[in-house]
């Protein structure tokens, strides 16, 4: 079945034009129609898929506190005062944890993307990460195949890691995730459940590594 369409898009691409609070509520039922209620279908129709990769990934289709980030943005320490959000996001995790690797689903006009891994992962997580990439480099060189660049990374390699290791560059990262992209047309067809749990298993290597890193249950 098909989730997303032109409305979707087009009503993204004119919030981006309009980002203030008067425009959203007078539209206000188009997002509850077009956006929210289609992406929470969507989670919901996700778990089984997902289950067939991981049993362990959480799709949780709940309008608030569930997988689907809120459109309103956090502006209390932002420059950018914009009240919303011109994409929404939703985040699959590998279990309930906050420090577990998961998939994410960014769904915006000319910009949609599926990324997966650990995003800025606390100091322990950070270390075990660093550490299963020095023990297993052949391992971390299958699985980082979609890393993207780390603009976060330390100059100098971390505290009791060898500067001359093959993966330094790697074990300076502070942040460990891939991405594929997708087009709106891909995620407007009736198959966009499928492109979207196809381009999951291709960053499943990447997923696995990061659980064994973490003690997280695959």
């Amino acid at each position: 079945m098909s989730y997303f369409d032109d409305e979707t898009f087009r009503f993204l691409r004119e919030l981006k034009t309009h980002n203030d609070r008067t425009w959203f509520q007078a539209n206000k039922d188009r997002y509850e129609r077009s956006v929210k209620d289609p992406m929470l279908s969507f989670i919901g129709d996700a778990a089984a898929p997902l289950h067939k990769l991981s049993k362990h990934l959480v799709a949780d289709p709940k309008p608030v506190g569930g997988s689907m980030f809120r459109i309103y943005r956090d502006v209390r320490f932002s420059k950018d005062k914009s009240p919303y959000k011109t994409h929404v996001g939703v985040h699959f995790p590998l279990g309930k944890g906050e420090a577990v690797p998961g998939y994410y689903l960014h769904l915006e006009s000319n910009q949609c993307f599926v990324a997966a891994g650990m995003w800025m992962p606390p100091a322990p997580q950070l270390q075990q990460i660093r550490k299963k990439i020095a023990a297993e480099p052949a391992a971390w060189r299958k699985a980082s195949a979609d890393l993207g660049p780390d603009e976060d990374a330390l100059k100098r390699a971390p505290k009791g890691f060898d500067p001359d290791h093959p993966m330094i560059e790697d074990i300076k990262r502070k942040s460990f995730t891939g991405s594929l992209r997708l087009s709106d047309a891909q995620l407007k067809r009736d198959d966009a459940m499928t492109t979207f749990v196809k381009t999951c298993r291709e960053l499943a290597p990447l997923m696995k590594f990061l659980a064994g890193a973490v003690r997280a249950t695959w």
